[in-house]
């Protein structure tokens, strides 16, 4: 009975996203960022790229779909779930993702698609999970929440249902830590961004799941708290995934993710401009800027061995 859930849970995140990519032009030509088809194609192809509103992922999305578009590529982008994700780009239907996190926020996508996508760079490689509170807050661990419930009116913020950090919460955090008083809220990155800083500003408790790197820990005075039964896990590695095949289709592109890599400082200035200081809609400006620092561009020069 469970492996029939789980089967018709494919088919149904398989028949989602034809639905969505169909409708989003990605199987179509000349699609631009916005879903929009402008009758046009690069004169070196087109990529397909899909996404997840996890901050990195947007910031090097649009990145590289500037970058892609510069050397004369048609990049058409697709926001999903992850798991609609890795099956459209284990079934070929995208090209490529920059947000895996590995060997264990997506170990489950992994393990059921891996097989079927190459894995072209990690870019980053100290990725973790983290659980964070406002620092005026009386709690310094994981272990102390259990006696705090009411403090927190019973409620842990968390990001997308189907997150790998949301299933590391859920199934090995809240019993680990004895936190069966909480609920753990699911909803959106955007939506626990906005309930932390509102309760930022008004002074209030909070306790949201987050990870790192985050532009977040930049901007407001929190604090991860300590996790001494490792239950989020060790340090991870950011990956940039393709298609089967997709080095073979467009080898240039493959060695220039293979090339690719930042480190904290320039990813969060990445991240600011893109989800701060312009956000939704303008991203493509925020890139733009990020890009005129002469110091950002030679980075990029460097990954396309300019």
């Amino acid at each position: 009975m469970i492996r029939m859930k789980k089967r018709r849970g494919r088919v149904v995140a398989a028949l989602a996203l034809s639905l969505i990519l169909a409708m989003t032009g990605v199987l179509a030509t000349g699609c631009s960022g916005d879903g929009t088809t402008d009758g046009s194609a690069g004169e070196a192809g087109t990529i397909r790229i899909g996404w997840i509103p996890w901050d990195e992922d947007v910031a090097v999305t649009y990145l590289w779909k500037q970058i892609l578009e510069e050397e004369g590529y048609a990049v058409e982008l697709t926001q999903l779930d992850v798991a609609p994700v890795f099956e459209g780009v284990a079934s070929g239907d995208l090209d490529l993702f920059l947000d895996a996190w590995l060997p264990s926020t997506h170990s489950d996508y992994w393990a059921e698609y891996g097989d079927r996508m190459e894995d072209l760079a990690t870019w980053y490689d100290n990725g973790l999970l983290t659980w964070a509170v406002p620092s005026y807050v009386d709690a310094d661990s994981l272990e102390d929440l259990a006696s705090m419930a009411d403090e927190f009116d019973g409620r842990i913020v968390g990001i997308e249902p189907g997150s790998g950090l949301m299933r590391v919460s859920r199934e090995a955090v809240v019993p680990g830590y004895g936190l069966d008083g909480y609920e753990l809220i699911e909803g959106s990155t955007p939506a626990m961004l906005a309930e932390l800083e509102r309760a930022i500003e008004d002074g209030d408790p909070v306790v949201v799941t987050l990870w790192r790197p985050h532009w977040a820990y930049s901007v407001y005075d929190i604090k991860d708290l300590e996790d001494p039964q490792g239950l989020l896990g060790e340090a991870e590695e950011i990956h940039a995934l393709a298609r089967q095949g997709f080095a073979d289709a467009h080898p240039e592109v493959a060695e220039w993710m293979g090339a690719f890599s930042m480190n904290d400082e320039q990813l969060a200035s990445l991240e600011d401009l893109v989800l701060n200081e312009y956000g939704a809609g303008r991203e493509e400006e925020a890139v733009a800027e990020w890009l005129s620092d002469s110091a950002n561009r030679a980075l990029v020069d460097g990954w396309l061995g300019k």
